[in-house]
C-alpha cells in the first residue's frame, strides 16, 4: 500500500481526478511504491525513525505520479506553425521514473564511489613504472612533473 493517496495527485496537479484516472492513479502509486522499496527495502523502518518523513515519501510518490498523469506518452516538443515548447526530457520518459532529487529526498545518494576506476594515463603508467625500477622518468622518454604538478622534479 502506497503512502500517498489520488487526493495528495489531485492537490499537486491542481483539479480532482476523475474516476478513470482514480483507478490509474491508484495502480501508479502502488507501481511507484514498488520501485521505491526495491532501492529501500526497510522503507517503513526508516519512515518510523523519521528519515525519510512520511510527508516527503507523499511527496515523492505523488510527484513521479503527476508527471506521468500530465505526460503520459512522454511528448518532450511540440510544433504548431511558429509556436513551439520544448519540456525537459529527463522529467517526460512517458514512464514511472524518480528523478536523483527525488531519490536523494528518500535517502538514496547518487553513483559516487570511492575508488577512481579511471585507467591510468600512458605518462602515469611510465612515472609508475620509473619510481618501481628506481630511475628517473627520463631515462623512459618521459618527464616527472613533482607534487607541485609543474615542472620537472627528480625522483627522491
Amino acid at each position: 500500500m502506497a503512502y500517498a493517496e489520488p487526493s495528495d495527485v489531485e492537490a499537486r496537479l491542481g483539479r480532482p481526478l476523475t474516476t478513470e484516472e482514480t483507478t490509474q492513479v491508484t495502480t501508479l502509486l502502488n507501481d511507484v511504491e514498488l520501485i521505491i522499496r526495491d532501492k529501500i527495502p526497510d522503507l517503513d523502518d526508516r519512515v518510523t525513525a523519521g528519515s525519510p518523513t512520511e510527508s516527503t515519501v507523499i511527496m515523492v510518490e505523488a510527484s513521479a505520479v503527476v508527471r506521468l498523469v500530465r505526460n503520459p506518452d512522454g511528448v518532450t516538443s511540440e510544433n504548431d506553425g511558429d509556436y513551439g515548447y520544448q519540456l525537459n526530457w529527463r522529467y517526460n520518459t512517458g514512464q514511472l521514473e524518480l528523478t536523483d532529487r527525488e531519490w536523494s529526498l528518500l535517502g538514496v545518494s547518487g553513483a559516487v564511489s570511492a575508488f577512481d576506476v579511471r585507467p591510468r594515463t600512458p605518462f602515469e603508467r611510465a612515472a609508475a613504472a620509473a619510481e618501481a625500477a628506481g630511475i628517473h622518468p627520463f631515462a623512459l622518454g618521459y618527464g616527472y612533473a613533482g607534487p607541485s604538478g609543474f615542472g620537472w622534479e627528480p625522483l627522491p
